[in-house]
């Protein structure tokens, strides 16, 4: 297994989240949406386990992650044990934006990734697919419900007098990346719900990263964000980062949480091992100490028809015309 980290400090969060539209899609605090509720494919049979091969080299990228940028070693942890199970060589790859992910699945050049949601439904909705589903995480949290969802949380310096997104008129707001759907696609949503449409925020920054958004609201450099509730999530529970100076006054969602996604271009056979090791892995007791590290229950298997609540936050924005967060 091997480990390439593009930037040193730079894990990008995960992201994806979602409130769907109608009140059979849409939970503010609460509720489950029917996406969640659709049933699984077939899982495929248990590969035969093989020494690994330098031919069978899989680059695994991360462009949305399930622990905060502090956590990186989790992810190293969880390359090596695929690389043990499937006979698949790992090289796992960070610090690259969603956008460059997207574009090295669509080549190739990567072959799986941990992507957004948000990412994934841009990829498969071409054309011709770029990329297809392997599965999704479920968290340990009650907040979860055992499903594979979470959610997007406003955070505010601890101290500050904002009690909720309509106080921040005129405020500066950050968010980590375009094509979140965490920090950017169901914040917009939600600000389209409450006809926040007329350039109501003062200032609009670009983090790059849930982490350092969080950073950026603790200091004061910015007045709020909404932020993956996984990152935030590891982060408090670890006691790392800078999650204890922050407070969540709100909540949009649950989404749909980001897959594990193959390119088009990987061979059915290294897809189907990876997917079989990833549904297993908490039947294992190696695989159930690093999903207890990174505070997961277990993976799944999940449908295209489980992104379809974000599909329709983006459609709402498109034809609202408000495409840009301001």
């Amino acid at each position: 297994m091997k480990v390439l980290a593009r930037s040193p400090f730079l894990l990008l969060g995960l992201a994806g989240a979602f409130a769907l539209v109608g009140s059979a899609f849409l939970w503010w605090f609460m509720g489950e949406p029917e996406a969640v509720r659709a049933p699984a494919p077939v899982l495929a049979p248990a590969p035969a386990e093989h020494p690994p091969s330098a031919s069978k080299t899989v680059r695994l990228a991360m462009s949305a992650a399930y622990v905060s940028e502090l956590g990186v070693g989790v992810y190293a942890g969880l390359a090596g044990y695929l690389t043990e199970k499937t006979g698949i060589s790992i090289e796992f790859v960070t610090g690259l934006s969603y956008g460059t992910i997207n574009s090295m699945l669509e080549e190739g050049t990567i072959q799986s990734g941990f992507i957004c949601g948000q990412p994934y439904v841009l990829l498969h909705d071409a054309p011709q697919p770029k990329a297809l589903l392997i599965a999704a995480p479920i968290m340990k949290a009650a907040r979860y419900k055992g499903q594979p969802i979470y959610f997007s949380d406003l955070i505010v310096r601890e101290d500050s007098p904002i009690q909720r997104l309509q106080d921040l008129k005129g405020r500066t707001y950050v968010y980590n990346d375009e094509i979140s759907n965490a920090g950017y696609n169901m914040p917009r949503y939600r600000m389209l719900e409450l006809g926040l449409t007329q350039g109501f925020f003062g200032k609009v920054l670009r983090s790059g990263s849930h982490e350092e958004s969080i950073r950026m609201v603790a200091t004061g450099e910015a007045d709020a964000s909404y932020v993956d509730s996984l990152v935030l999530d590891y982060d408090r529970a670890k006691g790392i980062g800078h999650a204890h100076a922050v407070r969540v006054i709100e909540s949009a969602g649950p989404s749909s949480l980001g897959p594990l996604v193959a390119s088009s271009k990987m061979p059915v056979e290294q897809r189907d091992k990876l997917q079989h090791a990833l549904v297993t892995m908490h039947e294992d007791p190696e695989g159930r100490k690093i999903l207890d590290e990174a505070l997961l229950e277990r993976f799944t298997l999940v449908q295209d028809s489980h992104y379809d609540g974000i599909r329709s936050m983006m459609v709402a924005a498109e034809k609202a015309g408000f495409t840009a967060i301001r």
